[in-house]
């Protein structure tokens, strides 16, 4: 991910044999990445403030978890930019190299591996929330509430931070000549599985029953008068489940080629010693960098009331005077809800509860 030395300084004469090497890994982009990142963090950090402040006041004036979900992962986000793309891509490179010590440099690289496994696993907790609100809907009601989601978001940023610190002897693929020892691959592993495969499993099997659970639901609809209410429902219903998707199938895509390209460094040949591969590693981490921009735009198009929070944040309005639900009152409507469950004659209501129940938890 990040470019560093290790802990051994090379010599003068180890670093005038090492000469020609370095040539052969030289970046062909030149200025391209600087300037792109730096266009990337002006106006990812930016977007990304508004985004925390406009879900701030939706999560201030709706009580849901959903909010609670997804501004984890515009702060995780945020700290992805700060530490990746400005201490890392741009700070390291000027700065970094020139008499710090290594320690920092590994501090710093261990900082950066948390804030990434932060910003991805942040979407893991927004995956399941929805899975359930669509697929389980009574038990969504009764489970899914803003102090619980807080505390799943404090687990997985601790887990995120904890994530990150066998990273602190990350090797620096750029800069060292030798192979991939065991301690690399066991790192460059323990990373893609981190940061790649095993989310994009959990979003695979979570999207695709989510899915199978609409096209069910259609089928069912098809068969029966629908009223002209849970039509509007069900197209709203469309609208979240297309964001839901969107944010994990973008993320799969933009961090596939970086995945590939660190287990090609591992068994075929290093970025040190391949131009091509340096090439490959640089483009493929700025694909992936894009992640940490683009949700802004995915909640813009899907959710009108994401939209009117920006619209007043830039107009600077302040926050509705509608004053926000107790939570205290909709947990206990949940519970009279589960205990009215138990008798016979609530069975049919129980049938009908889903609608009702999933357009609660809809962001558009």
């Amino acid at each position: 991910m990040l470019s560093w030395h290790n802990g051994t300084v090379p010599s003068h004469h180890e670093e005038d044999e090492r000469t020609d090497e370095y040539q052969k890994s030289e970046c062909v982009l030149g200025y391209i990445p600087v300037i792109y990142y730096s266009t990337l963090l002006c106006v990812g950090v930016p977007v990304n403030i508004l985004t925390l402040v406009a879900l701030s006041r939706l999560a201030a004036r709706t009580q849901k978890a959903l909010y609670v979900y997804l501004l984890a992962l515009t702060g995780s986000d945020i700290l992805s930019q700060l530490f990746i793309i400005f201490v890392g891509f741009l700070l390291e490179t000027a700065v970094f190299h020139r008499d710090v010590p290594v320690v920092l440099l590994r501090s710093v690289s261990a900082l950066e591996f948390a804030a990434n496994h932060a910003s991805i696993w942040a979407t893991v907790p927004l995956t399941v929330d929805r899975y359930v609100a669509l697929c389980h809907p009574l038990l969504h009601r009764q489970i899914s509430y803003p102090a619980r989601a807080r505390r799943i978001i404090t687990v997985v940023l601790t887990l995120a931070l904890a994530s990150g610190v066998p990273f602190f002897w990350w090797s620096d693929v750029w800069r060292v000549s030798r192979p991939p020892d065991a301690l690399d691959s066991a790192l460059i592993w323990t990373h893609v599985t981190i940061i790649y495969f095993l989310p994009c499993s959990v979003f695979l099997v979570l999207n695709s029953l989510i899915v199978l659970r609409l096209r069910r639901r259609q089928r069912e609809q098809r068969c029966q008068e629908e009223s002209r209410q849970q039509r509007t429902v069900t197209g709203r219903l469309g609208k979240t489940t297309a964001m839901l998707l969107a944010v994990t199938s973008v993320f799969t895509v933009l961090w596939a080629p970086r995945t590939a390209v660190v287990l090609y460094h591992l068994y075929v040949s290093s970025v040190h010693r391949d131009w091509r591969v340096h090439l490959a590693y640089d483009l493929a981490n700025m694909l992936a960098m894009l992640n940490t921009a683009v949700n802004f735009f995915l909640y813009c198009f899907v959710s009108k009331p994401f939209r009117g929070a920006v619209k007043d944040v830039l107009l600077l309005r302040g926050a509705p005077l509608h004053p926000p639900r107790s939570f205290n009152h909709r947990h206990a409507s949940a519970n009279t809800s589960n205990s009215s469950l138990s008798s016979g004659a609530k069975r049919f209501h129980r049938d009908a509860t889903p609608l009702s129940a999933l357009s609660a938890d809809i962001i558009a």
